[in-house]
């Protein structure tokens, strides 16, 4: 099979360009080839805004060269990770006009929500959601905290909405869990060409033993993934265990304050992958707290993989992840006495969280393994191949 793979990469590297590339190598390990057309947000810097909208809306530069692609060689379908904002939903109609099969991630709610995380002002918005002109977004500037640029965004999807982009000139969606899934319906993509498929972690990183004394948290420093939530929780418990905090990001002048201020806290900055997953499978549980619908959870399914319970926020796809009392616990989302009681219920009961660390490592190997998700993937690739023949 060939694929031709479409992503646009942001200036700091996320969890949604490690998802895409994970996949492209999966694929190219399995004997498939698999082309790339990239464009990079590095580029945003040295482009005039007013071309940043245009090129937003429909980018004739990546039409015309995705079509140039398609006419070169034979491909089997197409797959876009992420056409925003540099390459534009044009490759669509590149492809259609070619006669060949699109495929979309959503590894986001950009189609429905200016910013792409229906989170403002420190809680969830969904203002948007299910209006044909995302106006909301633009009087708050929920994109880049501009009213400019979040015009920009808006006109995108109105636009494509006007021309049945979204219903017409993709054959199928892939969302990483049903909650995303549900929240795509609601806001008027058709269910029947949605389908769900995790993301995965490769290669596998074994497990560990879970024998330090200690709490994880990995991610960006940042407040809708509720880090003002863990360190509050942190001053309420009655007996403190030790938080290690992996990441950076815009609060971690935050984090530096509460390790002043708190012997317990400390903050590690950031780490390469094997160190991460070297410290997750000796961390008593990781901590997950976010505020805003996550359309997955990498981290915490790296956590499964080290046999490492998750107490996570009871808010979005991570709720969907975290079955609450098997592998993990769940607690009220932005609420620190919340956390702080679920932690010291694991604190006090070794044994069901000894039980945690079986279950979880189970899930990871019934769920979220490379070849599990390369099954799912090529009945995917299938289904949207039999689908596009019979149109």
């Amino acid at each position: 099979m060939r694929v031709l793979s479409i992503h646009n990469r942001y200036q700091i590297r996320g969890g949604e360009d490690e998802s895409s590339e994970s996949e492209q190598r999966l694929l190219r390990e399995m004997g498939h080839n698999v082309d790339v057309y990239e464009e990079n947000n590095d580029r945003v810097a040295s482009i005039n805004p007013a071309q940043i909208a245009l090129k937003t809306i429909w980018s004739n530069e990546a039409h015309a060269t995705v079509k140039q692609r398609l006419q070169s060689s034979s491909y089997d379908l197409v797959h876009i990770q992420n056409f925003f904002p540099l390459i534009s939903p044009s490759v669509y109609y590149a492809a259609k006009e070619q006669k060949v099969p699109v495929v979309q991630s959503l590894r986001n709610y950009r189609l429905l929500c200016p910013n792409a995380l229906f989170f403002r002002d420190g809680t969830v918005c969904e203002d948007c959601l299910g209006k044909f002109i995302p106006y909301p977004g633009v009087q708050h500037g929920c994109y880049r905290e501009s009213k400019i640029a979040t015009s920009g965004v808006a006109t995108m999807l109105t636009v494509h909405r006007a021309m049945n982009t979204w219903t017409e000139m993709v054959d199928l969606y892939i969302t990483l869990t049903e909650f995303a899934r549900q929240k795509m319906i609601q806001g008027g993509l058709p269910a029947k060409k949605i389908v769900v498929k995790p993301n995965f972690v490769h290669p596998d990183p074994g497990v560990g033993e879970g024998r330090g004394d200690y709490a994880l948290f990995v991610g960006r420093l940042s407040v809708e993934k509720g880090l003002d939530t863990l360190l509050a929780a942190w001053e309420h418990l009655k007996e403190p265990i030790p938080l290690k905090i992996i990441g950076d990001g815009p609060l971690s002048e935050q984090v530096i304050a509460a390790a002043k201020r708190l012997p317990q806290v400390e903050w590690l900055g950031r780490k390469s992958m094997s160190e991460v997953h070297a410290l997750m499978g000796e961390a008593m549980f990781l901590i997950f707290p976010s505020k805003w619908y996550e359309t997955f959870g990498r981290v915490a399914v790296e956590a499964f993989a080290k046999g490492t319970p998750v107490i996570a926020a009871n808010i979005g796809a991570i709720a969907e992840l975290v079955d609450s009392g098997r592998t993990g616990l769940h607690f009220s989302p932005g609420d620190p006495h919340s956390l702080a009681a679920r932690v010291e219920w694991a604190l006090t009961h070794p044994t069901e969280m000894a039980q945690m660390r079986l279950e979880v490592r189970a899930e990871f190997e019934a769920k979220y393994t490379a070849q599990n998700n390369y099954q799912q993937l090529m009945e995917i690739y299938s289904k949207v191949r039999t689908y596009s023949n019979s149109n």
